[in-house]
């Protein structure tokens, strides 16, 4: 049996975890069940954000090879495959609960099924970019408004302090003294087009865009360039009420402004009459938020982690006996279950006029939708990939961008950030020769960080959140002939904000 405590650096802080209460209950669950121990692993996380899609301890088979059936995705297991070992993961942040023993004993009896008996199921295993929780999600951006008046409160009050690091005046100025020389240069040699591009993808409620805008047009005024008077910002977000309060915030500044809802990761499916014009690609906490696989190296194999939704059943028989309340007859598991799919489809609003018998209006429609969100949960599985060259990670980009980092030294199970890692190359090419991308984000910046801390999936507030794989970031980006630099936030410490800066190599 392995034991991988992954959080060692807190046993030698003011509250250390205590091992024994997080990891005896579980082997005391496993010397009394007759799983072959030489093919056991442990892993022990601390799960920092306190709402996620973990249990406090869950069992995820490691499965063989299986036989390559012809024009399959190699990444998806064909049925056949069997099971050669079991890692059983613990959260340690909640190691002190008393039913822990009870649990992991629970999950090694029902193993062959992963828990089937306690677990409603909302989808089939598949690659985590592929979840349901991801069409929550997106159902999160595109009904904001709702969530917010529902929750009484703005959604930028989840981030940690309660507001966005984008709208920082120092970070502002540094940014456009930035672009002045750029543009000085360029005007000296009459190369300075007329019309001077920046795009921000994720908006927010407008705070960056307003900053930026404000001090441009003051430094300008004082530069005597006339840039402020040619300056085209484009305002980009998925979501149109982000983008209807974003344009509130600017309001004195709109004859400089157009807006566009787009995918972020197919930003030039909008703006492709922009390559190569653009001198400032801006992004701030939008790589965190997309769609993510993860993959793993255990022993000199390589898997991806396949995830299936689920909700456990006794949440489950409490929200059907919660909407039995005020329907007809009363609501099985199973209905649901079905329930629960439709919503990110249907949207609260459609969901209650669909089922009125269910839910009196949108208002009540929200409430199932944030508790139905906090009881979400993912189980794991790892399926071995048969070949990095037949993953792709994104369009144009090869699983073998993977190689470097997995095989970096000891095991590692990190994320591959599919929605981030398209959104980068593809912003990419809107790039004019001198400009840039610049993203504020929850960046890995090394390797071994996915060995010592749990770095997502969480939640925040009714959307997912990953750190985001900065070294692949960089890795792929100098294959295209970009510059990737990672530093600090330079203008609040203490968080956990880093900034990436994407130029093409001199």
């Amino acid at each position: 049996m392995l034991v991988d405590f992954r959080p060692h650096a807190r046993l030698r802080g003011n509250k250390p975890p205590d091992i024994a209460a997080s990891l005896g209950p579980v082997v005391e669950a496993l010397s009394e069940d007759s799983a072959d121990l030489d093919k056991v692993r442990v892993v022990c996380d601390w799960v920092q954000y306190k709402q996620n899609f973990r249990e406090l301890v869950d069992l995820r088979p490691i499965l063989g090879l299986a036989q390559r059936h012809a024009g399959t995705d190699p990444a998806v297991l064909p049925d056949g495959g069997r099971e050669e070992e079991i890692e059983i993961a613990i959260d340690v942040r909640r190691g002190a609960d008393p039913s822990l023993k009870q649990r992991a004993a629970a999950l090694l009896r029902d193993r062959t099924v992963c828990g089937s008996g306690d677990r409603v199921w909302l989808e089939e295993f598949g690659p985590g970019s592929a979840s349901l929780v991801w069409d929550f999600n997106a159902l999160y951006w595109r009904d904001l408004d709702l969530w917010e008046k529902s929750t009484g409160r703005g959604y930028e009050q989840a981030l940690p302090g309660g507001e966005s690091d984008a709208r920082n005046q120092d970070a502002a100025r540094g940014l456009i003294g930035e672009l002045f020389a750029v543009w000085d240069r360029l005007a000296a040699s009459g190369a300075l087009p007329e019309e001077l591009y920046v795009v921000e993808l994720g908006v927010g409620n407008g705070g960056q865009a307003k900053v930026f805008l404000d001090e441009l047009r003051a430094l300008d005024a004082q530069h005597g360039g006339g840039y402020y008077r040619r300056l085209h910002y484009l305002m980009c977000d998925y979501s149109p009420h982000v983008l209807d309060l974003a344009r509130e915030a600017v309001a004195e500044h709109l004859g400089h402004i157009s807006s566009f809802t787009l995918d972020a990761t197919r930003p030039s499916r909008s703006l492709g009459f922009l390559r190569q014009k653009v001198f400032l690609v801006y992004i701030s906490n939008v790589y965190d938020n997309l769609p993510s696989d993860e993959v793993t190296q255990l022993g000199g194999r390589t898997y991806q982690v396949q995830t299936r939704a689920f909700l456990p059943a006794a949440e489950a028989a409490r929200l059907a006996e919660l909407l039995s309340v005020s329907a007809p007859a009363p609501v099985s598991v199973e209905e649901l279950a079905a329930l629960v799919r439709k919503l990110p489809r249907l949207g609260p609003a459609l969901l209650a006029e669909a089922a009125p018998a269910l839910f009196a209006d949108a208002d009540a429609a929200v409430t199932f939708w944030r508790e139905v969100w906090s009881a979400l949960r993912l189980a794991e599985r790892y399926v071995p990939l048969t070949g990095l060259d037949l993953y792709e990670l994104a369009p144009s980009v090869n699983g073998e961008m993977l190689r470097p980092l997995l095989e970096s030294g000891a095991d590692v199970r990190m994320h591959v950030n599919n929605g981030a890692l398209a959104s980068f190359t593809d912003s990419l090419t809107l790039l004019h020769p001198f400009g840039k991308l610049v993203c504020h984000d929850l960046f890995v910046t090394d390797v071994q960080a996915y060995r010592t801390n749990f770095r997502g999936p969480g939640k925040y507030d009714g959307s997912v959140v990953n750190w985001v794989n900065g070294p692949l970031l960089a890795h792929v980006g100098r294959r295209k002939g970009f510059e990737v630099h990672y530093a600090p936030f330079a203008h609040r410490g203490g968080g956990n904000i880093i900034t990436m800066t994407a130029q093409v190599m001199d």
